[in-house]
């Protein structure tokens, strides 16, 4: 994909991508733009997001990539999020990849982790998919992409407040797809499991035991694509090997 250029020369639309700036979103956004659409690209480091969108102006210099900092923990700042997003056009796509992982057990994890991973995790894609889908349905056409996880399907040891924040997140994807069929905006839940990104530190890649972030941005580009008619629900990516 990167040494590619954009494959269309029309601007298709306006994707936005929220934890764009790395990894899974990073790949993703770096995916919309080959694929012809302009970025709006959401992150809470402003060095990381600056960077990402560096990158990506350099490589693809007819791309427009545009930025904003925000903690979607907070709700004031999805708002504000929201807002620019809506000054900038109508948006095509909508990537909420933003989330954190934090290991721990339900029973006895630190206290107030639970509020951290649902508000990272959950409710950031619920507020922001909430204040950005009018615009959708009044055009009667978009695409919702939530990044769940393999652990929104079923628990794990050490998943926690982690794992259940997924499991919520996969529910609203659930709801949005059974509560739009009839408005032309599609919804599709992604559940990726392991995935070469900074969450794994140091962890020694070189046998190709877990998978890398293209292969999330190809397939969620892929499912993008299709025509009116049809719509990827789910898409459950895991290492071939299976998940650690």
């Amino acid at each position: 994909m990167e040494n590619q250029s954009r494959k269309d020369e029309d601007q298709k639309g306006i994707a936005v991508i929220t934890g764009g700036s790395r990894g899974i979103g990073f790949a993703i956004a770096k995916g919309f733009v080959l694929a012809g659409y302009d970025l709006l690209l959401c992150s809470r480091n402003e060095v990381n997001l600056q960077e990402a969108a560096a990158t990506l102006r350099n490589q693809f210099p007819r791309a427009v990539v545009k930025t904003f900092t925000a903690d979607l923990a907070a709700k004031k700042d999805v708002v504000a999020f929201a807002e620019w997003c809506l000054l900038q056009g109508s948006p095509s796509i909508l990537v909420n990849n933003a989330g954190n992982y934090l290991q721990g057990n339900a029973w006895n994890e630190p206290e107030g982790q639970m509020e951290e991973m649902m508000n990272t995790n959950f409710y950031s894609a619920y507020y922001l998919t909430r204040l950005l889908l009018p615009e959708m349905i009044s055009r009667g056409t978009g695409h919702i992409f939530n990044i769940c996880s393999v652990a929104s399907l079923e628990a794990y040891e050490g998943g926690g407040s982690y794992s259940i924040s997924k499991f919520a997140l996969n529910g609203f994807s659930r709801n949005l797809r059974h509560e739009l069929k009839k408005t032309g905006v599609k919804v599709t839940a992604v559940f990726p499991g392991a995935v070469m990104t900074d969450t794994w530190g140091d962890f020694d890649n070189s046998a190709n035991r877990i998978m890398v972030a293209g292969d999330i941005a190809r397939m969620v580009v892929a499912a993008s694509g299709l025509s009116t008619t049809a719509v990827v629900e789910e898409i459950v990516l895991r290492p071939q090997l299976g998940d650690l």
